[in-house]
C-alpha cells in the first residue's frame, strides 16, 4: 500500500508555495521526514502528496545577517546546527538542543524548521528558540508574513501555519557582550530519547547583577513556555545561591505538567527546578558549553562528503500509482526501479532490490538497524522515502566490502566475536564504517557518539566497540 500519491521533488520555494495552493491542505513539505513519516505510518497524517525541499538551493544557509540577527534557512539540519561554530559562539542553547536532538543519522536528517512544524511540547529545538527570542517568516502565493516564534503556536502539535504556508526563515539575536545562555534536557536515557522535561536560560548580565532574564520551560505544557515570575527574580539580583533557588522554584510554580509514561508531574515539576538551578550555576560559573563538543570534534556520519547533491530543471515529480522510475547508484551499479514511488526507502531496497542487509527494526528511528549511506551520509532508511534516492547514490551493508575482500570493519566484527543474533549487526557495521570514513582514527568517546543510534538487544556493546577500534588501528594515517 503506497503511503502517499504523489512526490514532488522541488527547486524552488516558489514551486512549493504553487503546490501547497493547488493541492489545498492535502500536502505537506518534506525535509528530514523523521517526524512526518512516522506520523504517516501510523496514520496520524494522511497527506496526498509530499512536496521534497532538500534540493532547494540555499535553504541550509545559516548567517549573520545585515540586520544583525541571526538566520536559518528551512533545510537547516540539526547536525548542521550543533556543529555551526557561528551558533556555538552565539547561540549556544540552539547548538545544545540540537546535539541532544536523537542520535548522529537522525541529525543528519531532521531539521530544525521541521521540528518548530511538528509542534511537540517535548520538542528541544523550540524550548533553546522560545529563550532566544525568535521569529519565523512564513511564505505562500499570497505573501509573506513574520511572527514570534511565542505567536506561532496553538496548542499540542497545533500551529497558526495555514495550509498553504512554508516556513522559509528562522531568526533570532545573537548572544553577544554581556548576553550568555544555556539549554539543559532530561531524559531517560542519554540518546534517541524524548525530554522529561527541559529548561532554555538567556541572561544579560551588567555588573554581575542579572538585567534581563528569559527562561522557558518544554515538556510541562500543553506548549513551550515561559516563567515570568523567575526571570522577574532574577532582576537586578546577583547569581547567588538564594537568588538561584529562589528562581527555580518560581519557574517549577510556572509548569503545568502532566502525567504520562516518561514522568509523573511531581517529577517534572522537580526536575525544573533542578534543571534550572544547574543551568543558572552553569551561567554563573562560567561552565555553560556542559560539555558541548567543538565543531573540530563532533561525529555526525557524513563520511567525506559535507554537501548534499543539486538537481537542476523542472519539478519532478513522482506518482505513487504512476510509472515514473526511480533511477539512482546502488552499491556502485545505476539502477532503475518501476513501483516504489509510494515507499520507504527501506522498503525499495528489500521489496525491489532484493538487498536484505538494511532490517526494519523499529521503522520509527530508533534502533539504527536500517542505517545506509545515501551520498556518503548515514540515513535511516525507515524514515527515508524512496523518491529522495532519485539522481542520488545509496550504500548498503552488501556494497561495502570491495575486491580486496571484506571490509576493515566487517572484519573486526568477525576476528572479536562481535556478532551474537546478527540482527542489528548491519546497521552497526554501516555506522561504524562511516565513521571511520569521517575520522579514522576516532575516540572511543566517538565510537560511542557514532553507534548510539545503533540498538543491540543482545547487549553486545563491549565486543562491538573493541571491534571498531581494531579496524581503525588498522587504517594508514
Amino acid at each position: 500500500m503506497a503511503l502517499w500519491d504523489v512526490y514532488y521533488t522541488v527547486t524552488s520555494i516558489e514551486d512549493v508555495a504553487q503546490l501547497l495552493r493547488e493541492h489545498a491542505g492535502e500536502a505537506r513539505i518534506i525535509a528530514g521526514g523523521t517526524d512526518l513519516i512516522v506520523e504517516i505510518q501510523h496514520g496520524a497524517r494522511t497527506p496526498s502528496a509530499l512536496i521534497d525541499v532538500t534540493r532547494v538551493r540555499g535553504l541550509d544557509d545559516i548567517r549573520l545577517g545585515e540586520d544583525g540577527l541571526l538566520h536559518l534557512g528551512p533545510m537547516v539540519t540539526h547536525a548542521q546546527a550543533a556543529a555551526s561554530p557561528l551558533l556555538q559562539e552565539r547561540a549556544l542553547p540552539l547548538a545544545q538542543a540540537c546535539w541532544g536532538v536523537g542520535a548522529p543519522a537522525i541529525r543528519n536528517r531532521g531539521t530544525i524548521a521541521g521540528n518548530l512544524v511538528t509542534a511537540s511540547p517535548a520538542n528541544d529545538t523550540i524550548t533553546a528558540l522560545r529563550a532566544l527570542a525568535a521569529r519565523l517568516t512564513l511564505r505562500s502565493t499570497r505573501g509573506e508574513r513574520t511572527i514570534s516564534l511565542a505567536d506561532f503556536y496553538t496548542g499540542v502539535h497545533r500551529t497558526v501555519l495555514e495550509p498553504d504556508e512554508l516556513l522559509v526563515d528562522i531568526a533570532f539575536a545573537p548572544l553577544t557582550g554581556h548576553w550568555q545562555g544555556i539549554y539543559l534536557k532530561l531524559g531517560l536515557r542519554r540518546v534517541l530519547t524524548i525530554a522529561v522535561t527541559n529548561v532554555a536560560i538567556v541572561l544579560r548580565m551588567e555588573r554581575e547583577r542579572v538585567a534581563a532574564a528569559r527562561i522557558a520551560l518544554g515538556s510541562v505544557a500543553p506548549t513551550i513556555i515561559r516563567a515570568p515570575e523567575a526571570e522577574a527574580a532574577l532582576i537586578g539580583n546577583p547569581l547567588t545561591e538564594e537568588s538561584i533557588a529562589e528562581a527555580a522554584r518560581l519557574a517549577a510554580e510556572a509548569a503545568r505538567p502532566i502525567d504520562d509514561v516518561r514522568g509523573s508531574a511531581w517529577f517534572r515539576n522537580e526536575e525544573v527546578a533542578a534543571l534550572t538551578r544547574r543551568g543558572l550555576q552553569s551561567l554563573r560559573d562560567g561552565d555553560a558549553r556542559l560539555g558541548l563538543p567543538q565543531p573540530e570534534e563532533m561525529v555526525h556520519l557524513w563520511g567525506k562528503s559535507h554537501h548534499r547533491p543539486r538537481l537542476s530543471g523542472p519539478t519532478i515529480a513522482h506518482h505513487a500509482a504512476g510509472d515514473e522510475p526511480i533511477q539512482c547508484t546502488v552499491n556502485g551499479e545505476n539502477v532503475v526501479v518501476h513501483g516504489a514511488n509510494g515507499k520507504t526507502l527501506l522498503q525499495m531496497l528489500r521489496d525491489d532490490l532484493g538487498l536484505l542487509g538494511a532490517k526494519p527494526g523499529c521503522e520509527e528511528g530508533e534502533c539504527g538497524a536500517c542505517t545506509v549511506w545515501l551520498d556518503g551520509v548515514a540515513v535511516l532508511s525507515c524514515l527515508t522515502p524512496a523518491p529522495r534516492a532519485h539522481c542520488a547514490s545509496i550504500v548498503t551493508i552488501e556494497g561495502l566490502s570491495g575486491d580486496e575482500g571484506l571490509h576493515p570493519v566487517q572484519q573486526a566484527f568477525i576476528d572479536e566475536d562481535a556478532i551474537q543474533c546478527g540482527y542489528c549487526t548491519p546497521g552497526f557495521v554501516m555506522s561504524a564504517a562511516n565513521l571511520l570514513e569521517e575520522r579514522p582514527h576516532p575516540t572511543r568517546e566517538q565510537i560511542v557518539t557514532a553507534l548510539s543510534g545503533n540498538l543491540c538487544r543482545c547487549t553486545g556493546y563491549y565486543k562491538i566497540i573493541r571491534a571498531v577500534e581494531k579496524a581503525a588501528s588498522g587504517l594508514p594515517d
